[in-house]
């Protein structure tokens, strides 16, 4: 492996492998330096969700998606960081937490992992923001973030990922309270 760049929270690397027929390829790859981070869908007792908006350079534009984060250091556990951002960005802390995956968004060239949450019984903690984050929060059903998953107003992966769980799980019975 050949270092190309390294910055704050990731490095880039051009990754030479050989095939099973004896040649060389070289991929790119993107090692997060933290190894990821945590997401939750914080759902409350009237069957609604708190979806923060916020600007994403990546796509140059606002998002919309569930409260996360990156781990606040190497071997915090995706539990820790998911309740930390929840009460960071939205001032609510979940009593009940279901993990619904450990997700790997763009396999093709980042190992960035990300722990999926659905937390529930929320009860009032206090805003955070970190200095560089400027967020607003939005109050919707969860049948309505459903729609803007099938509209393609919510892109992000993991935001896709626990919503549909979320309704998948509730189906099944596995969340039976909220």
């Amino acid at each position: 492996m050949e270092l190309c760049y390294d910055s704050k929270i990731v490095a880039l690397y051009k990754d030479y492998l050989e095939t099973p027929d004896g040649n060389t390829v070289c991929y790119d790859y993107i090692k997060h330096k933290s190894g990821g981070g945590a997401g939750i869908l914080l759902v409350d007792e009237n069957e609604y969700t708190y979806l923060v908006k916020q600007y994403r350079n990546a796509i140059d534009a606002v998002n919309i998606e569930i409260p996360a984060g990156g781990y606040s250091f190497i071997g915090e556990s995706g539990e820790s960081c998911a309740i930390r951002e929840a009460e960071e960005e939205t001032g609510f802390v979940p009593e009940k937490l279901y993990h619904v995956s450990n997700i790997v968004s763009a396999i093709g060239t980042f190992d960035e992992r990300t722990d999926v949450y659905i937390g529930t019984h929320l009860k009032k903690g206090k805003v955070k923001f970190d200095p560089d984050e400027y967020i607003d929060l939005m109050h919707v059903s969860m049948k309505d973030a459903v729609d803007m998953v099938y509209q393609g107003k919510i892109i992000d992966s993991k935001s896709i990922v626990a919503i549909l769980a979320y309704q998948d799980m509730k189906q099944r019975g596995i969340i039976k309270e909220i």
